[in-house]
């Protein structure tokens, strides 16, 4: 293998790989990415943990092809120190491999090609055609509402809901519940209803690749019996970033049974206003359960917290409420994360009762339909 490539591009490619490659592990080979020259004048690079997989490129001047891996971390750390200029990286005997940037000149150390794992490949038939707009803000008014616990295998994942005209992302720990909805969107490739896990490392992946891509691109998704596949447009030459993941095994819960169907009391708050003011008060909630209260007035909402380590606070927010009152304890950290990713100025805080979920949702959506639902907590 005997290449030159820009070191920007090569940067860039190094960046994104670099969330997939296994640190901790007792396979060396996967703390390596696979380098592969070919003659079409690709330099295309791959990395993998065994549960997920990077497949992307960049254009490069290949004078001879071939592959070796390479050390991930190193070869960042390295590459990121160059001048901006051409390198050119060739591979010499017993798997090492030079590298030249201007006045630098380096040897490093690689392992063979053939010791890298196989990657799973796209079905050559099946794939959907999915909007990358609408499924990165999907990914982004959801993600954080995956479960963390290993225990619960089944809630580390987003579930994927795909209809001839719809497009659907639901995530939850149990705790709370966030579900994103499109209708009015046809999908191409899509003639029933289907249903996919995505793990939560595949989602974190999936949405760095979708902000490069072009506003108006289709991603391709398809799966087989162990992998879920999403093939990504980047750059101006058609290139796509191939993201494999392993199926998560086990049911999602019936987030339709979560999600509030009654009447519910609503009031109108200013989204900035209210996360401002939650952000101010939690400095003195319980710092493991982050409780603090809210209470519904005439005419006002109160948010309000106390330690008897710290001390206490309370603000009052105009809300044009007239019912009775009522006092509901949330996680302060829950409500925060909802409020940072919605855009619209005005949100609705929908209650039953004291101790009844809560639902919080824009007053105007852009065409997502937008619902996030949350435990109450013992006051």
């Amino acid at each position: 293998m005997e290449i030159t490539v820009r070191k920007s591009d090569l940067l860039k490619e190094l960046l994104l790989l670099q969330g997939v490659v296994e640190r901790k592990t007792t396979m060396p080979i996967l703390a390596n990415i696979l380098a592969e020259a070919t003659p079409e004048g690709r330099l295309l690079l791959a990395a993998t943990d065994l549960e997920l997989g990077l497949q992307s490129g960049c254009t490069a001047t290949v004078k001879k092809s071939g592959a070796c891996a390479l050390p991930a971390r190193r070869l960042l750390d390295y590459v990121r120190l160059l001048p901006e200029a051409d390198i050119a990286l060739k591979r010499l005997e017993n798997n090492w491999v030079s590298l030249r940037c201007g006045r630098a000149n380096t040897r490093m150390v690689g392992m063979s090609r053939e010791n890298f794992p196989e990657l799973a490949a796209f079905p050559a038939a099946g794939a959907a055609q999915l909007p990358a707009a609408p499924l990165r803000a999907m990914i982004q008014k959801t993600i954080f509402a995956i479960s963390s616990e290993e225990t619960r295998y089944t809630l580390n994942g987003a579930l994927l809901v795909l209809k001839p005209s719809s497009l659907a992302v639901v995530a939850t720990d149990g705790h709370r519940l966030a579900h994103v909805l499109q209708d009015q969107l046809p999908l191409e490739g899509v003639a029933g209803e289907v249903r996919a896990l995505v793990p939560r490392k595949a989602m974190a992946e999936l949405l760095s690749l979708l902000e490069e891509a072009p506003a108006d691109a289709r991603v391709e998704f398809a799966q087989d019996d162990t992998h879920l596949h999403f093939r990504v447009p980047y750059g101006a030459e058609g290139a796509r970033r191939l993201l494999s993941a392993r199926k998560l095994t086990g049911q999602f819960p019936n987030y339709e049974a979560v999600l509030p169907k009654a009447q519910m009391i609503s009031v109108a708050l200013n989204r900035q206003e209210f996360r401002d003011s939650i952000k101010r008060v939690a400095q003195f909630a319980d710092e493991r359960s982050h409780l603090i209260r809210v209470r519904l007035e005439e005419n006002k909402v109160v948010v309000a917290s106390s330690n008897s380590d710290m001390g206490e606070s309370d603000e009052e927010l105009g809300a044009a409420y007239t019912g009775s009152p009522m006092l509901i304890g949330f996680n302060s950290t829950y409500l925060e994360q909802f409020l940072e990713v919605v855009a619209e100025d005005e949100v609705l805080l929908e209650v039953k009762d004291e101790n009844s979920a809560g639902q919080l949702r824009p007053q105007s959506a852009d065409g997502l339909q937008y619902r996030y639902v949350v435990m109450p907590m013992r006051i």
